[in-house]
């Protein structure tokens, strides 16, 4: 019998709070981290407070976000956990009418602080993605959408047209950086 039932409750919430940021409720979202709380996905990586902010402008820009959560898989140990769990990020620039759709795994490092979990830290690894045309094909820079990784080149591609460039290369299914990402939460969760 699990005696976590309210710990998976309580995390299961928090990875279902990210409807927030797709709702533009800047209050809920920065509620979902710990203070200290830190960030790494295409666009942004740093303090979640700054991503919230960064989240508000992207809110107010041409670009259109939605994130599908899958059920989270939950690792303990004592007030740590992992939690890595599927998602689909769709997205478009609405001026370009252009798009795609993401298919990722958000992994995470979450501590319960004062009787309270909260996130700790939130990277991604990206499986694939698509293009997508919600108004019929339009034609795309093919040179910029070649600069990224196969796995995140349509998110990338959207992202940095609609003013939201993506710096460096981020962890993809089976890659090197997955494997180091995944090292690093085992020895961070027990620590």
């Amino acid at each position: 019998m699990d005696n976590r039932v309210e710990d998976h409750l309580q995390i299961t919430d928090l990875i279902n709070g990210w409807i927030h940021r797709d709702l533009n409720e800047w209050d809920q979202l920065r509620s979902l981290f710990h203070p200290d709380g830190t960030i790494e996905v295409t666009w942004f990586e740093g303090l979640f407070s700054d991503f919230v902010s960064g989240s508000e402008r992207m809110g107010a820009s041409d670009i259109r976000t939605k994130h599908l959560m899958g059920n989270p898989i939950i690792t303990f140990n004592g007030d740590k956990a992992i939690v890595e769990t599927n998602a689909i990020i769709i997205g478009e620039n609405v001026k370009l009418n252009v798009g795609c759709n993401g298919h990722n795994r958000f992994y995470d490092l979450v501590e319960k602080r004062n009787g309270v979990w909260k996130l700790f830290h939130r990277q991604s690894i990206y499986d694939m993605g698509t293009f997508t045309f919600p108004l019929g094909l339009v034609e795309i820079d093919t040179a910029t959408a070649e600069k990224y990784p196969r796995e995140y080149a349509a998110l990338a591609y959207v992202l940095e047209k609609s003013g939201f460039p993506v710096k460096r290369v981020f962890a993809t299914r089976g890659s090197e950086l997955e494997r180091k990402m995944k090292a690093d939460g085992q020895a961070w969760l027990n620590a």
